[in-house]
C-alpha cells in the first residue's frame, strides 16, 4: 500500500474513533455529573413527641400558591413595581416579605421540585424542564407539601396555570387547566386562561389548596428584559389577582383561615433570561398575607431603595418553605426535606412548647437524613465530645451541638428566658445543617467526571491527527482546528465565558477572514493552481487580486454589520447596537427591510418549487409567506405595538381576527406541508442517465473552462 493510501486509511480509522468517542464522552461524564439520588419513599407522618402532648394547632387550613413566574425580589419591594396592593399589606403588617433564594439551576422544574419536597433538584431537571412530553422526573412517589394536604383529605387540590405542575405531580390535583409555557410570544391569553377561573374557584368550599402560576411576566422578561415597557402594566395585573384573592379571604367565612402566598420560582438576569446563578436570577420574591399575621411583627418600610443584590427584607432559602407550610397547615414536614423552619412565624403559636415542638420535629426530621449519610455511630461519637469548639469536623461539630440542643429542649418548652435563648440557637443548627447537606446534595462521581473529559479530549486529539494526515502539505489546516479545539476546550472551564460564547466565535471568524486574506495574496502568480503558461488565461493576476481584495472587504463588511446587529449574551444585553439605534427609532426603515426579506423568500419558493404546477406553486409559496408575515405583524403588535408608528392601516388590519397561537399553528403546518410536498416531488423524480449527463459538464471556474476549450500550444 502507497504511503498516500495509508496516511487516507488511518484518517479515517481517527475519524470513525473521534466520533465514537464523543458521545461515549457525553454519556461517560452525564453519568457523573447528574446522578441518581435514592429518597426515601412514602409520606411523612407525626411521631409521638416528648416536647408536647400532641402536634401543635394549625393556623390556616387552606393555602392559595399564587407563583408568578420570574418574579424578581425588586419587582414587588422597590419604588418602580406595580405590586401597589401588596405593598400597602406589607406596610399595614398584613404581610410578611422574604427574598427566598433560588439555587442554580434557576428554571421552573427544579424550583417547583425544590419548593414543594424541601430539597435540592439536579443539574439534569434542565433538560427535563424542556422536555414537554417528559414523565421520569414525576414526583408522586415523593413526600411533597402537596400529597400531605392530599392526604389531609380535608378538600381538594385545584391547580390552574403552567402544567409542569401537572407532569410534576400526576393524578394529584381535582381540578386542572394547565398552560403550556413554550410560547413565549404570548403573555396575555397565558394569564388570562389562570385568572378567569379565579373568581368561581374562591366562592367554592370545596378545596384546600389552589395553586396558580401564572408565565405572562416570564416571557416579558425574554422578550424584552427587566425594564420592558410591559413589565410595570404586567405586576400591576398580577398585583390585582393579589387584591381579588386578599379582598376575598377577608370577606368570605369559609376563607377565614386561608393563606395566601405569592412566590417567584425564581427570578431573571438583566436581559431578562434566567438559568444561572447571577443575582437577579436566585432572588425571587416571596410574600405570606393573611389578616392573622398582623399580630406576628411591627410594621415595616415599604417601598425599599434599589439594591445591586436584590437582597430586600430577611433572605431564606425555597426549600424553608416545606416545613413552615408544614406548621402553618398541620402536616409533617416531607421526608426529604432540607429546609428550616421560619423562625419569624413561631408568634403565631402562645404556647412556648408548640414553638420548640415545630422546630425539634424539623429538626430531627433532618437529623434523619444526616444519620444516614454519615452513620449512627460516628454522630454519637461526636455527641460524647465536651467542648464543641475542640472539633474541626463540620459534621462532628453538627453533632456536638445537637446534643446540647435536644438535652435544653424540655427546659426552654418550659421556661420563657429558656426558650428566648434556645431558639436562636436551634434555628441556627438546622441552617448549619442545611448549608452541610445542601452542599453535598449534589454528589458528584468525580471519577466518571474525569474520565468523560479524558474521553473528550481523545476525541479531539484523533480529529486533529486526521486532519493532519489528510492536509499533510496544508499546515494552516490542522494547526487552525488544533488551535481552535484547544482555546475552545479552554474556555469551557469558566461559565462567565460559556455565557459570552459568541465572542470566542466572532474573534475566530475574524482571525478565519484574515487568514483567507493572507494565504489568497500568495495565489495569484498561477490563478488556477496548474502548472501551465497563464497567457492565455482570460484573468490577469491584478484583476483576480483586485476581485479577491473586494471579496474579503464585502465579508469584512458583512460580518461586522452580523456583530453589531443584536447585542447577545449577558453582560453587554443591554449596549447599544444598529437595532436599538436606527431601526427601533425608524420602524418604516425595519419594516421596509422585513417586507423585503419576505418578497425575497416568496420569490426564492417560487423558483424552488419549479417542479409544481405553477399555479399551485405560486398560490402555496404566497400563502405561506402571508401567513408568516400577518404573524410576524400581530405578534409585533402584541409585544411591540411601538414598532408599527407610521405604518398603514391596511398592515395593521392584517394583525385583527385570528390569535397568535392559530397564526403560529397555521405558519407550522404551511411549512410541513411544503415540506412533504418536496419530498414527494423528489420521490417521484426519475434519475437522469448517463447519456443525458455526458452532454454538459458544469464547472464553477471560468478561466478553467477557456483553457479546455482553447488548450495552450505544447513546445
Amino acid at each position: 500500500m502507497k504511503p498516500a493510501q495509508k496516511d487516507s486509511s488511518l484518517a479515517t480509522l481517527l475519524l470513525v474513533a473521534a466520533n465514537l468517542l464523543i458521545p461515549a464522552a457525553i454519556l461517560t461524564f452525564a453519568t457523573g455529573f447528574f446522578p441518581y439520588k435514592p429518597l426515601l419513599p412514602g409520606l411523612a407522618r407525626y411521631e409521638d413527641s416528648s416536647y408536647g402532648a400532641s402536634a401543635p394547632a394549625a393556623p390556616f387550613d387552606r393555602v392559595v400558591f399564587m407563583v408568578v413566574d420570574a418574579l424578581r425580589s425588586d419587582f414587588v419591594y422597590t419604588a418602580n413595581s406595580g405590586f401597589q396592593f401588596t405593598q400597602s399589606l406589607i406596610r399595614d403588617g398584613a404581610a410578611l416579605p422574604f427574598t427566598a433564594h433560588a439555587t442554580s439551576p434557576t428554571v421552573t422544574m427544579p424550583r417547583i421540585k425544590a419548593i414543594t419536597t424541601g430539597s435540592i433538584p439536579s443539574f439534569l431537571d434542565v433538560i427535563l424542564n424542556v422536555d414537554e412530553g417528559d414523565k421520569s422526573s414525576s414526583l408522586a412517589s415523593q413526600d411533597t407539601w402537596l400529597a400531605q394536604m392530599k392526604a389531609k383529605d380535608s378538600g381538594k387540590l385545584v391547580l390552574y396555570g403552567d402544567d409542569t405542575w401537572l407532569k410534576l405531580f400526576p393524578e394529584t390535583f381535582d381540578r386542572a387547566d394547565g398552560t403550556s409555557s413554550f410560547f413565549v410570544a404570548d403573555y396575555t391569553e397565558v394569564d388570562n386562561n389562570v385568572t378567569r377561573h379565579i373568581t368561581d374557584e374562591l366562592k367554592n368550599d370545596d378545596w384546600n389548596t389552589l395553586v396558580l402560576h401564572y408565565l405572562g411576566l416570564d416571557h416579558i422578561g425574554h422578550k424584552g428584559g427587566p425594564r420592558s415597557p410591559n413589565m410595570v402594566p404586567k405586576q400591576h395585573e398580577m398585583d390585582g389577582i393579589v387584591k381579588e384573592i386578599y379582598t376575598a379571604i377577608s370577606s368570605y367565612k369559609h376563607l377565614q383561615s386561608t393563606l395566601l402566598i405569592l412566590i417567584g420560582d425564581h427570578g431573571m438576569n438583566d436581559a431578562g433570561n434566567h438559568g444561572a446563578s447571577s443575582a437577579g436570577e436566585t432572588s425571587p420574591a416571596l410574600v405570606f398575607m393573611s389578616p392573622k399575621l398582623s399580630t406576628l411583627t411591627d410594621k415595616v418600610e415599604v417601598p425599599l431603595e434599589d439594591r445591586e443584590d436584590f437582597q430586600f427584607y430577611s433572605t431564606i432559602e425555597q426549600s424553608d418553605l416545606a416545613p413552615t407550610l408544614g406548621g402553618l397547615l398541620g402536616f409533617p414536614t416531607p421526608k426529604n426535606n432540607l429546609g428550616a423552619f421560619i423562625s419569624g412565624f413561631l408568634p403565631l403559636w402562645p404556647k412556648q412548647e408548640d414553638r420548640v415542638q415545630l422546630l425539634m420535629r424539623n429538626a430531627e426530621q433532618i437529623l434523619g437524613i444526616i444519620t444516614a449519610s454519615f452513620g449512627k455511630e460516628r454522630f454519637a461519637a461526636a455527641a460524647q465530645v465536651e467542648d464543641c469548639r475542640t472539633l474541626t469536623d463540620d459534621i462532628d461539630e453538627l453533632a456536638c451541638d445537637w446534643q446540647a440542643i435536644a438535652n435544653q429542649a424540655k427546659a426552654a418548652a418550659q421556661s420563657a428566658e429558656d426558650n428566648a435563648e434556645w431558639i436562636p440557637r436551634a434555628s441556627n443548627w438546622l441552617r448549619r445543617a442545611q448549608n452541610i447537606m445542601s452542599s453535598m446534595a449534589s454528589n458528584y462521581d468525580m471519577p466518571r467526571i474525569i474520565l468523560g473529559q479524558a474521553l473528550a479530549f481523545g476525541a479531539i486529539v484523533c480529529s486533529v491527527f486526521a486532519t493532519y494526515l489528510s492536509a499533510r502539505d496544508s499546515a494552516g489546516a490542522y494547526s487552525s482546528l488544533a488551535l481552535i479545539s484547544l482555546l475552545y476546550s479552554i474556555m469551557m472551564f469558566a461559565s462567565s465565558y460559556v455565557e459570552e460564547e459568541q465572542h470566542f466565535w466572532y474573534w475566530a471568524t475574524s482571525a478565519w477572514l484574515a487568514s483567507i486574506a493572507f494565504n489568497g495574496f500568495n495565489r495569484f502568480v498561477d490563478p488556477l493552481h496548474l502548472q501551465m503558461p497563464t497567457t492565455n488565461v482570460p484573468d490577469s493576476p491584478v484583476k483576480s487580486r483586485v476581485s479577491h481584495i473586494s471579496s474579503l472587504i464585502v465579508a469584512f463588511a458583512a460580518f461586522r454589520i452580523i456583530r453589531s446587529w443584536n447585542q447577545t449574551g449577558q453582560k453587554f444585553a443591554g449596549e447599544p447596537d444598529l437595532v436599538k439605534t436606527f431601526l427601533h427609532p425608524n420602524p418604516l426603515l425595519l419594516w421596509t427591510l422585513v417586507c423585503i426579506t419576505y418578497l425575497w423568500i416568496h420569490r426564492e419558493l417560487v423558483r424552488g418549487f419549479g417542479n409544481i404546477p405553477m399555479l399551485v406553486n405560486v398560490m402555496g409559496s404566497t400563502g405561506l409567506v402571508l401567513a408568516a408575515f400577518t404573524f410576524k405583524l400581530a405578534f409585533t403588535h402584541e409585544d411591540s405595538p411601538e414598532l408599527l408608528r407610521g405604518i398603514p392601516d391596511t398592515l395593521i388590519a392584517l394583525t385583527q381576527g385570528a390569535t397568535l397561537v392559530a397564526r403560529a399553528r397555521a405558519v407550522f403546518i404551511g411549512l410541513g406541508v411544503a415540506t412533504g410536498g418536496v419530498l414527494l416531488a423528489l420521490l417521484s423524480r426519475r434519475p437522469l442517465s448517463n447519456k443525458a449527463t455526458s452532454k454538459h459538464t458544469y464547472t464553477r471556474n471560468p478561466a478553467i473552462q477557456e483553457i479546455q476549450n482553447h488548450p495552450p500550444p505544447v513546445d
